[in-house]
Protein backbone atom coordinates (compact mmCIF):
# COMPACT_ATOMS: atom_id res chain seq x y z
CA UNK A 1 0.00 0.00 0.00
CA UNK A 2 2.37 2.48 1.07
CA UNK A 3 6.24 1.07 2.08
CA UNK A 4 8.45 4.22 2.38
CA UNK A 5 9.82 4.70 6.00
CA UNK A 6 10.09 8.99 4.69
CA UNK A 7 8.12 11.03 2.76
CA UNK A 8 10.97 13.41 1.70
CA UNK A 9 8.90 14.47 -2.20
CA UNK A 10 7.25 13.23 -5.00
CA UNK A 11 10.13 12.23 -6.75
CA UNK A 12 10.16 8.50 -5.37
CA UNK A 13 6.61 8.09 -5.25
CA UNK A 14 4.77 5.99 -7.51
CA UNK A 15 1.34 6.56 -8.71
CA UNK A 16 0.21 3.96 -6.19
CA UNK A 17 1.65 5.85 -3.88
CA UNK A 18 -0.25 8.64 -3.89
CA UNK A 19 -3.25 7.33 -4.40
CA UNK A 20 -3.13 5.41 -1.64
CA UNK A 21 -2.50 8.88 0.05
CA UNK A 22 -5.39 10.33 -1.27
CA UNK A 23 -8.03 7.93 -0.25
CA UNK A 24 -6.69 7.62 3.06
CA UNK A 25 -7.01 11.07 2.97
CA UNK A 26 -10.38 11.31 1.75
CA UNK A 27 -11.49 9.22 4.88
CA UNK A 28 -9.72 11.84 7.30
CA UNK A 29 -11.65 14.83 5.42
CA UNK A 30 -14.73 13.28 6.58
CA UNK A 31 -13.31 12.81 9.98
CA UNK A 32 -12.38 16.93 10.00
CA UNK A 33 -16.40 17.51 9.49
CA UNK A 34 -17.85 15.25 11.62
CA UNK A 35 -18.00 16.27 15.42
CA UNK A 36 -15.58 13.89 16.33
CA UNK A 37 -12.48 14.83 14.88
CA UNK A 38 -9.87 12.76 16.81
CA UNK A 39 -8.18 9.30 16.27
CA UNK A 40 -5.40 6.77 17.78
CA UNK A 41 -3.59 6.38 14.97
CA UNK A 42 -0.43 8.34 16.38
CA UNK A 43 -1.32 7.69 19.97
CA UNK A 44 1.88 7.22 21.98
CA UNK A 45 4.24 8.16 19.55
CA UNK A 46 6.25 12.01 19.50
CA UNK A 47 5.70 14.32 16.52
CA UNK A 48 8.45 17.28 16.97
CA UNK A 49 7.74 20.09 14.12
CA UNK A 50 10.95 21.66 13.39
CA UNK A 51 10.40 24.53 11.08
CA UNK A 52 14.01 26.58 10.24
CA UNK A 53 12.32 29.07 8.07
CA UNK A 54 8.75 31.00 9.52
CA UNK A 55 5.47 29.08 7.98
CA UNK A 56 2.29 29.76 10.30
CA UNK A 57 -0.28 27.70 7.57
CA UNK A 58 2.13 24.65 7.16
CA UNK A 59 3.28 24.46 10.94
CA UNK A 60 -0.40 24.77 12.10
CA UNK A 61 -1.65 22.26 10.15
CA UNK A 62 0.73 19.56 10.53
CA UNK A 63 0.14 19.99 14.46
CA UNK A 64 -3.58 19.79 13.94
CA UNK A 65 -3.34 16.95 12.02
CA UNK A 66 -0.69 15.41 14.63
CA UNK A 67 -3.32 16.02 17.50
CA UNK A 68 -6.29 14.98 15.94
CA UNK A 69 -4.27 11.63 15.57
CA UNK A 70 -3.48 11.47 19.05
CA UNK A 71 0.13 12.25 18.73
CA UNK A 72 2.25 14.23 21.69
CA UNK A 73 2.86 16.96 19.79
CA UNK A 74 5.94 19.39 20.05
CA UNK A 75 7.20 22.41 18.24
CA UNK A 76 10.71 23.67 18.39
CA UNK A 77 11.93 27.19 17.88
CA UNK A 78 14.62 26.82 15.35
CA UNK A 79 14.56 30.80 14.94
CA UNK A 80 16.13 31.18 18.86
CA UNK A 81 18.39 27.52 18.77
CA UNK A 82 21.56 26.67 18.99
CA UNK A 83 21.50 26.30 15.62
CA UNK A 84 21.48 29.78 15.53
CA UNK A 85 24.84 29.52 18.15
CA UNK A 86 26.44 27.46 15.60
CA UNK A 87 25.16 24.24 16.13
CA UNK A 88 25.42 21.96 12.79
CA UNK A 89 22.48 19.59 11.16
CA UNK A 90 24.14 16.40 12.21
CA UNK A 91 24.22 17.91 15.99
CA UNK A 92 20.89 18.77 16.11
CA UNK A 93 20.13 15.35 14.53
CA UNK A 94 21.37 13.70 17.34
CA UNK A 95 20.17 15.87 20.09
CA UNK A 96 16.96 14.81 18.47
CA UNK A 97 18.13 11.04 18.33
CA UNK A 98 18.78 10.79 22.43
CA UNK A 99 14.69 12.35 22.90
CA UNK A 100 13.53 9.72 20.73
CA UNK A 101 11.01 11.25 18.78
CA UNK A 102 9.02 8.90 15.95
CA UNK A 103 7.51 11.48 13.70
CA UNK A 104 10.08 14.46 12.75
CA UNK A 105 8.21 17.59 10.45
CA UNK A 106 11.28 19.32 9.03
CA UNK A 107 10.74 22.89 7.02
CA UNK A 108 14.60 24.49 6.22
CA UNK A 109 15.74 26.98 3.58
CA UNK A 110 18.42 24.50 2.21
CA UNK A 111 17.90 22.49 -0.29
CA UNK A 112 18.56 18.33 0.33
CA UNK A 113 18.98 19.48 4.27
CA UNK A 114 15.76 17.01 5.21
CA UNK A 115 17.03 14.60 3.30
CA UNK A 116 20.49 14.55 5.15
CA UNK A 117 18.46 14.65 8.85
CA UNK A 118 16.33 11.66 7.29
CA UNK A 119 19.93 10.11 7.57
CA UNK A 120 20.93 10.41 10.56
CA UNK A 121 17.83 10.41 12.74
CA UNK A 122 16.29 7.38 14.06
CA UNK A 123 12.32 7.98 12.91
CA UNK A 124 10.32 8.77 10.28
CA UNK A 125 10.89 12.12 8.32
CA UNK A 126 8.65 14.07 6.74
CA UNK A 127 9.61 17.06 4.59
CA UNK A 128 7.66 20.23 5.08
CA UNK A 129 9.95 22.30 2.28
CA UNK A 130 13.28 22.06 1.60
CA UNK A 131 14.52 25.15 -0.27
CA UNK A 132 13.54 25.20 -3.61
CA UNK A 133 13.74 20.90 -3.73
CA UNK A 134 9.87 20.14 -2.69
CA UNK A 135 7.21 20.37 -0.68
CA UNK A 136 5.09 17.21 -0.76
CA UNK A 137 2.35 17.63 1.25
CA UNK A 138 1.62 21.19 -0.87
CA UNK A 139 1.42 18.97 -3.89
CA UNK A 140 -0.89 16.51 -2.59
CA UNK A 141 -3.20 18.53 -0.78
CA UNK A 142 -3.44 20.28 -4.42
CA UNK A 143 -3.78 16.70 -6.10
CA UNK A 144 -6.44 15.90 -3.45
CA UNK A 145 -8.69 18.86 -3.94
CA UNK A 146 -8.54 18.82 -7.73
CA UNK A 147 -9.64 14.97 -7.36
CA UNK A 148 -12.47 15.84 -5.33
CA UNK A 149 -13.43 18.74 -7.39
CA UNK A 150 -13.00 17.15 -10.83
CA UNK A 151 -13.80 13.75 -10.30
CA UNK A 152 -10.42 12.10 -11.46
CA UNK A 153 -6.46 13.51 -11.36
CA UNK A 154 -5.38 11.90 -14.63
CA UNK A 155 -5.94 13.51 -18.36
CA UNK A 156 -6.42 16.78 -17.02
CA UNK A 157 -4.53 20.29 -18.37
CA UNK A 158 -3.46 22.12 -15.73
CA UNK A 159 -1.46 25.64 -15.90
CA UNK A 160 0.82 26.85 -12.94
CA UNK A 161 1.13 30.33 -13.35
CA UNK A 162 4.38 32.92 -11.63
CA UNK A 163 7.33 32.21 -9.84
CA UNK A 164 8.37 28.77 -11.06
CA UNK A 165 12.07 29.87 -10.45
CA UNK A 166 12.00 29.97 -6.84
CA UNK A 167 8.55 27.43 -6.13
CA UNK A 168 9.71 24.00 -4.34
CA UNK A 169 5.69 23.54 -5.11
CA UNK A 170 5.86 24.12 -8.27
CA UNK A 171 8.04 21.48 -8.47
CA UNK A 172 6.34 19.17 -6.52
CA UNK A 173 3.29 19.83 -8.12
CA UNK A 174 4.76 19.80 -11.64
CA UNK A 175 6.43 15.83 -10.91
CA UNK A 176 3.17 14.30 -9.20
CA UNK A 177 0.77 15.78 -12.16
CA UNK A 178 3.08 14.14 -14.38
CA UNK A 179 3.34 10.73 -12.64
CA UNK A 180 -0.66 11.00 -12.91
CA UNK A 181 -0.68 11.13 -16.69
CA UNK A 182 -2.05 15.28 -16.77
CA UNK A 183 -0.45 18.23 -19.56
CA UNK A 184 1.22 20.39 -17.56
CA UNK A 185 1.46 23.66 -18.86
CA UNK A 186 4.00 26.45 -16.68
CA UNK A 187 3.51 30.34 -17.77
CA UNK A 188 5.50 33.60 -16.31
CA UNK A 189 7.94 35.31 -17.30
CA UNK A 190 11.53 34.38 -19.09
CA UNK A 191 13.20 35.72 -15.60
CA UNK A 192 11.37 33.55 -13.33
CA UNK A 193 10.94 29.76 -15.38
CA UNK A 194 14.75 28.06 -15.21
CA UNK A 195 16.23 26.65 -18.21
CA UNK A 196 15.65 23.15 -18.88
CA UNK A 197 11.94 22.71 -17.71
CA UNK A 198 11.06 20.93 -20.45
CA UNK A 199 13.38 17.97 -19.40
CA UNK A 200 10.11 17.90 -16.94
CA UNK A 201 8.14 16.80 -19.39
CA UNK A 202 6.24 20.69 -19.38
CA UNK A 203 4.87 22.90 -22.06
CA UNK A 204 6.30 26.67 -21.18
CA UNK A 205 4.57 29.52 -21.92
CA UNK A 206 4.95 33.13 -21.38
CA UNK A 207 1.94 34.83 -22.12
CA UNK A 208 -1.40 34.01 -19.88
CA UNK A 209 -3.96 33.74 -22.85
CA UNK A 210 -2.20 30.70 -24.22
CA UNK A 211 -1.08 29.56 -20.91
CA UNK A 212 -4.56 30.04 -19.44
CA UNK A 213 -6.50 27.90 -23.00
CA UNK A 214 -8.58 25.08 -22.00
CA UNK A 215 -7.16 24.66 -18.92
CA UNK A 216 -9.02 22.77 -16.41
CA UNK A 217 -7.04 23.94 -13.12
CA UNK A 218 -5.18 26.90 -12.98
CA UNK A 219 -2.88 27.17 -10.25
CA UNK A 220 -1.26 30.64 -9.53
CA UNK A 221 1.93 31.07 -7.60
CA UNK A 222 3.22 33.73 -4.86
CA UNK A 223 6.40 36.18 -5.81
CA UNK A 224 8.96 34.85 -3.58
CA UNK A 225 10.63 37.65 -2.88
CA UNK A 226 12.55 36.43 0.42
CA UNK A 227 14.61 33.93 -2.58
CA UNK A 228 14.87 37.25 -4.80
CA UNK A 229 18.52 38.48 -5.43
CA UNK A 230 17.63 41.09 -8.09
CA UNK A 231 15.57 42.44 -10.54
CA UNK A 232 13.30 39.56 -11.60
CA UNK A 233 10.27 41.62 -12.82
CA UNK A 234 10.07 45.80 -13.92
CA UNK A 235 7.47 46.42 -11.16
CA UNK A 236 4.22 44.71 -8.84
CA UNK A 237 1.95 46.44 -10.78
CA UNK A 238 3.13 45.78 -14.62
CA UNK A 239 4.02 42.12 -13.30
CA UNK A 240 -0.30 42.11 -11.82
CA UNK A 241 -1.12 43.19 -15.47
CA UNK A 242 0.74 40.60 -17.49
CA UNK A 243 0.88 37.74 -15.22
CA UNK A 244 -1.48 38.50 -12.16
CA UNK A 245 -5.03 36.48 -12.69
CA UNK A 246 -8.14 38.31 -13.04
CA UNK A 247 -11.28 37.60 -14.42
CA UNK A 248 -10.54 38.54 -18.31
CA UNK A 249 -7.38 36.35 -18.46
CA UNK A 250 -9.59 33.51 -16.56
CA UNK A 251 -11.62 33.40 -19.73
CA UNK A 252 -8.79 31.45 -21.91
CA UNK A 253 -9.37 28.16 -19.53
CA UNK A 254 -12.23 26.17 -19.73
CA UNK A 255 -15.73 27.35 -18.22
CA UNK A 256 -15.16 24.91 -15.20
CA UNK A 257 -11.83 25.31 -14.63
CA UNK A 258 -11.18 25.70 -11.00
CA UNK A 259 -8.46 28.09 -9.02
CA UNK A 260 -5.76 27.31 -6.67
CA UNK A 261 -3.06 29.29 -4.85
CA UNK A 262 -1.30 27.53 -1.89
CA UNK A 263 -1.04 30.92 -0.09
CA UNK A 264 -0.29 33.37 1.55
CA UNK A 265 -1.55 35.48 -1.36
CA UNK A 266 -0.42 38.72 -2.78
CA UNK A 267 -4.11 40.36 -3.98
CA UNK A 268 -3.66 42.32 -6.88
CA UNK A 269 -0.29 41.01 -7.48
CA UNK A 270 -0.38 37.71 -8.28
CA UNK A 271 -4.38 37.09 -7.94
CA UNK A 272 -7.55 39.67 -8.13
CA UNK A 273 -8.92 39.49 -4.70
CA UNK A 274 -12.30 39.37 -6.06
CA UNK A 275 -12.10 35.90 -7.54
CA UNK A 276 -9.66 34.86 -5.15
CA UNK A 277 -12.94 34.87 -2.84
CA UNK A 278 -15.48 33.54 -5.68
CA UNK A 279 -16.19 30.32 -3.91
CA UNK A 280 -17.89 29.01 -7.74
CA UNK A 281 -14.46 29.13 -9.02
CA UNK A 282 -11.65 29.55 -6.34
CA UNK A 283 -10.79 26.37 -4.34
CA UNK A 284 -8.11 28.34 -1.93
CA UNK A 285 -9.84 27.64 1.62
CA UNK A 286 -10.70 24.13 0.38
CA UNK A 287 -6.99 23.34 0.09
CA UNK A 288 -6.08 24.33 3.10
CA UNK A 289 -8.90 22.08 4.64
CA UNK A 290 -7.68 19.24 2.33
CA UNK A 291 -4.09 20.28 3.90
CA UNK A 292 -5.02 18.93 7.46
CA UNK A 293 -6.10 15.59 5.90
CA UNK A 294 -3.45 14.98 3.50
CA UNK A 295 -1.21 15.83 6.64
CA UNK A 296 -2.83 13.03 9.03
CA UNK A 297 -2.81 10.32 6.01
CA UNK A 298 1.07 10.46 5.74
CA UNK A 299 1.79 10.70 9.23
CA UNK A 300 -1.02 7.85 9.62
CA UNK A 301 1.27 5.62 6.80
CA UNK A 302 4.57 6.63 7.91
CA UNK A 303 3.07 5.57 11.59
CA UNK A 304 2.14 2.35 10.07
CA UNK A 305 5.15 1.07 8.82
CA UNK A 306 7.30 2.39 11.71
CA UNK A 307 5.51 0.27 13.85
CA UNK A 308 5.98 -2.86 11.71
CA UNK A 309 10.19 -2.42 11.79
CA UNK A 310 9.82 -2.10 15.34
CA UNK A 311 7.87 -5.51 16.13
Amino acid sequence: MFSHRHLLGIEHLSPSDITAILDLADTYVDRTRSPDKHGTALAGLTQINMFFENSTRTQSSFELAGKRLGADVMNMAMQTSSVKKGETLIDTAMTLNAMHPDILVVRHPSSGAVNLLAEKVNCAVLNAGDGRHEHPTQALLDALTIRRRKGRLHRLTVAICGDIAHSRVARSNIILLGKMENRVRIVGPATLIPSGMDRLGVEVEHDMKAGLADADVVMMLRLQKERMSGAFIPSEREYYHRFGLDAAKLKAAKPDAIVMHPGPMNRGVEIDGTLADDINVSVIQEQVEMGVAVRMAAMDLLARNLKEARA
